[in-house]
C-alpha cells in the first residue's frame, strides 16, 4: 500500500481514439471507452449499497500500468468515477480527490488497503492490485450515502 502527498492538479483522459500520434495510455478517471457487465459478486454489492454513479457496467481498462479512480463525484460530491473498473494484475489504481462532498477515504471490504481522510483537491492514495480476483471499497463516512466502488482484476 502506498500513500502519496497532494498532486499539483489531476490529468485527465487520454482516451484510445487518437491518432497514434501521442501516448495512448488513458491514466484520467473514466479513462477507458469499453465497458463490460461486472462480476456478479461486484454487482450485488453495488447494487445492495445503492453505489452512486453504478450503472451495472464496469469500465474496462485492463492492459494499463496505471489508471485513476477520482474521489467525490457526483451531485453531492458522495461518488467515485469509475465506480467500477476492470483492471489487469499489477496495475497501480489511484484515487485523485476532487475537493467535492468534504472528507473522504477509501477503504476495502477485505482490508487490502486504507487511506487517510482527505478533502483537499488533487490529493491522492494508490494500490497496485497483483492477485485476480473482486476487491470492493467504500468511503466511510459517506458509506450509508452511497459511496462505494470496486475494482476487478482479471
Amino acid at each position: 500500500m502506498t500513500v502519496a502527498g497532494a498532486l499539483a492538479g489531476c490529468s485527465g483522459g487520454g482516451g484510445n481514439n487518437g491518432d497514434g500520434g501521442g501516448d495512448d495510455t488513458p491514466t484520467g478517471s473514466g479513462g477507458g471507452d469499453e465497458t463490460v457487465s461486472a462480476p456478479s459478486e461486484v454487482d450485488t454489492y453495488l447494487n445492495e449499497n445503492d453505489a452512486n454513479g453504478y450503472d451495472g457496467s464496469a469500465v474496462d481498462m485492463t492492459g494499463q500500468d496505471s489508471i485513476e479512480v477520482s474521489v467525490g463525484v457526483g451531485d453531492l460530491g458522495y461518488g467515485f468515477d469509475p465506480a467500477a473498473v476492470v483492471v489487469s494484475p499489477g496495475t497501480e489504481v489511484v484515487w485523485v480527490w476532487t475537493g467535492n462532498g468534504g472528507s473522504h477515504n477509501v477503504i476495502s471490504n477485505d482490508d487490502a488497503f486504507e487511506s487517510e481522510l482527505q478533502s483537499s483537491a488533487g490529493s491522492t492514495f494508490s494500490h497496485t492490485f497483483e492477485e485476480t480476483g473482486n476487491y470492493t471499497y467504500y468511503c466511510n463516512p459517506h458509506s450509508a450515502n452511497g459511496m462505494h466502488g470496486a475494482v476487478v482484476v482479471e
